[in-house]
C-alpha cells in the first residue's frame, strides 16, 4: 500500500532524511532592527545559504528570525515583499529544495511568498489547537491555510508543521498523539516538527520516539538545538532535521553559518542513519 505522506515528502527531499539549514534573514524593513539596507540582508541570507548547501545540507529554509519581537500573524507588506525578494536571491544561487517560515504563524505570508519564489515547502509554528506564545495567544487555522493552498494552486507546496511548537504551551494539554494524528489527518500538515522549549533545546528522545510511535508513517522532523553532538543519535530516530543553532560559531545566533559546522554535522547524521540502516 502506497504511503501518500511518504510518497509527498520524498517528491521534495528525494530519498533522504534532509538536514534543512536554516537562512536566518536579518531584521527586514519594518522590524526595530532593520539596518535600512535590504541589500545587507540579501547579501547575508545568500552568503549564509552558500556556507550551509558548501556544508551538505539538502535544502534550505528562510525566516524572519530577527524581525522580533514578532506580529503573531505578520501581514504587513513591507515586510512580506522584502522577504519575498530575499528569498528569490537565496533560490537564484542554489538549486537545494527551499522553504519559508514568516514568524509568528504567518501562514499566509509563508505560502504567497513560497508560490511567488517556488519554494517547496513551508514550516508553520501553529496549524493545530491553540498556544499561550511569547506574541499572546494564537489559535490554529488550518482551515483556512488548506482553502488558501487551493485558491492559490500551491497544493503541492509542503506544510512542516511544528508540534508543540517551541516558546510556547498548548492552552489545553491533549495527549500528544492525538494532536500529531490530528495534525496530519484533520489539520493537512505534510510532516510533524518536533522542537524542545526554545531554540537552543533539543526534544527529548523519549518524547521523539513517542511521536514516532503514534505516526510511524508520517515523517517526524527534528526542529531545534541541533548540533554535533546530538546528530548520530537522534538521526537513528527522525525523519529529517532542521539545522539552525548548531551552525553557528559559538552557538551565537547573530554570527553568520558555519560551512565547517554543517559539514561535521552533516557527516554525522548520514554517519547515524548508515547505522540505523546496516
Amino acid at each position: 500500500m502506497s504511503n501518500p505522506y511518504l510518497q509527498r515528502f520524498t517528491g521534495v527531499f528525494a530519498d533522504k532524511a534532509p538536514v534543512i539549514g536554516m537562512v536566518h534573514m536579518y531584521a527586514l524593513p519594518g522590524a526595530p532592527g532593520y539596518s535600512g539596507d535590504l541589500n545587507d540582508v540579501i547579501d547575508r541570507a545568500v552568503a549564509d545559504a552558500t556556507s550551509l548547501a558548501e556544508g551538505g545540507v539538502d535544502a534550505l529554509l528562510v525566516e524572519n528570525f530577527h524581525d522580533y519581537p514578532f506580529y503573531p500573524v505578520t501581514i504587513e507588506p513591507e515586510t512580506v515583499a522584502a522577504a519575498a525578494v530575499v528569498a528569490r536571491e537565496v533560490a537564484r544561487h542554489t538549486d537545494l529544495p527551499l522553504g519559508i517560515n514568516i514568524l509568528r504563524n504567518s501562514w499566509k505570508a509563508s505560502l504567497g511568498i513560497a508560490a511567488a519564489v517556488d519554494a517547496q515547502f513551508i514550516r508553520l509554528n501553529i496549524l493545530t489547537d491553540a498556544s499561550v506564545t511569547d506574541q499572546g495567544i494564537i489559535n490554529s487555522e488550518a482551515h483556512l491555510v488548506a482553502r488558501y493552498k487551493k485558491s492559490i494552486g500551491g497544493e503541492h507546496i509542503l506544510t512542516l508543521a511544528d508540534l508543540l511548537t517551541k516558546h510556547a504551551r498548548p492552552i489545553v494539554e491533549r495527549p500528544v498523539g492525538v494532536i500529531a494524528a490530528d495534525m496530519l489527518h484533520r489539520g493537512g500538515a505534510d510532516a510533524i516538527i518536533l522542537a524542545g522549549d526554545d531554540t537552543s533545546m533539543p526534544p527529548s528522545l523519549d518524547r521523539l520516539r513517542q511521536v514516532k510511535d503514534a505516526i510511524p508513517d508520517a515523517p517526524v522532523i527534528l526542529g531545534s538545538g541541533m548540533t554535533a553532538q546530538h546528530a548520530a543519535t537522534y538521526a537513528e530516530v527522525a525523519d529529517g532535521a532542521v539545522f539552525g543553532y548548531g551552525s553557528k560559531p559559538d552557538r551565537n545566533m547573530d554570527l553568520p553559518a558555519s560551512t565547517e559546522l554543517a559539514r561535521e554535522f552533516v557527516g554525522l547524521w548520514r554517519g547515524g542513519k548508515e547505522k540505523k540502516a546496516a
